[in-house]
């Protein structure tokens, strides 16, 4: 599986879209050998995945009335989570029986996603595509997912109205980032990127950190219903995430459309 990433012709490496930065898809495309990689440049987002999927489910189970005890909750429910990069959240909400359709802007990270899917026998969807492309083909889903792609977009606004635009009447929307405030400027770059290592040094650009106030206008201007924020911190003592008291470094979104 391993391939040797930035090589490909740039008009085979990404597809563009109104908001997102190319930049910032080249600087993940050449991580795509890494991504399953648990102790690799993403090792902070396989940590961070059992939190993110609690949430998910239960905000889910919650909104369509589902039991959150049963074994496939989301079975029955479409999703599609943009960003995806090489899966880490697409094949966890697989298994909870959503049908998954997962697009990115950089082709190798989804020939990546479609290799690992492939071994784990889950039917996932991948698309190297923009969610513009499935706004303009009329798809619409019962759960849109973008984490942690916010904070890498030139016009946050723009990418959130098109985020929203896929969700079907009835359906959620969910997005998490990263909050603009001088302790995630501590936490989420100079520690995690310079002293702990945690993360590629210039993986993150402090003024595109958006605030829950900020992230809340853009979703109600694009015809969504807030309807939870959550916040998360790592716990240095079990080296979990666990939920947090303020949305002032990372946060989740839920948002509706009713």
């Amino acid at each position: 599986m391993k391939r040797r990433a930035g090589h490909e012709n740039k008009g085979d490496t990404e597809r563009t879209q109104p908001g997102i930065d190319r930049l910032e898809v080249r600087k993940f495309a050449a991580l795509a050998d890494e991504w399953w990689d648990t102790s690799g440049p993403m090792a902070p987002l396989h940590a961070i995945n059992p939190w993110r999927i609690g949430a998910i489910r239960a905000a889910a189970c919650r909104h369509f009335g589902v039991d959150p005890e049963a074994r496939a909750p989301l079975e029955g429910r479409s999703l599609l989570d943009v960003g995806c990069g090489a899966g880490l959240l697409c094949e966890p909400m697989a298994r909870l029986g959503a049908s998954v359709t997962g697009i990115d802007p950089a082709r190798e990270v989804i020939e990546v996603a479609r290799l690992h899917a492939a071994g784990q026998e889950l039917p996932i969807t991948y698309r190297a595509g923009t969610v513009e492309e499935v706004v303009r083909s009329g798809q619409r889903f019962d759960l849109v997912t973008a984490l942690e792609v916010v904070e890498h977009s030139e016009d946050q606004a723009e990418f959130v109205r098109a985020a929203a635009a896929c969700v079907a009447d009835g359906g959620l929307l969910v997005l998490s980032t990263l909050a603009r405030t001088n302790r995630a400027w501590l936490e989420a770059i100079v520690a995690a990127e310079y002293l702990l290592r945690w993360l590629p040094a210039g993986t993150h650009d402090w003024r595109r950190f958006v605030k829950a106030s900020e992230l809340a206008r853009m979703v109600r201007a694009a015809g969504l219903t807030v309807q939870e924020v959550r916040s998360v911190r790592y716990e240095a003592g079990t080296g979990r995430f666990v939920d947090a008291p303020r949305p002032d470094v990372n946060y989740l979104m839920v948002a509706a459309r009713c």
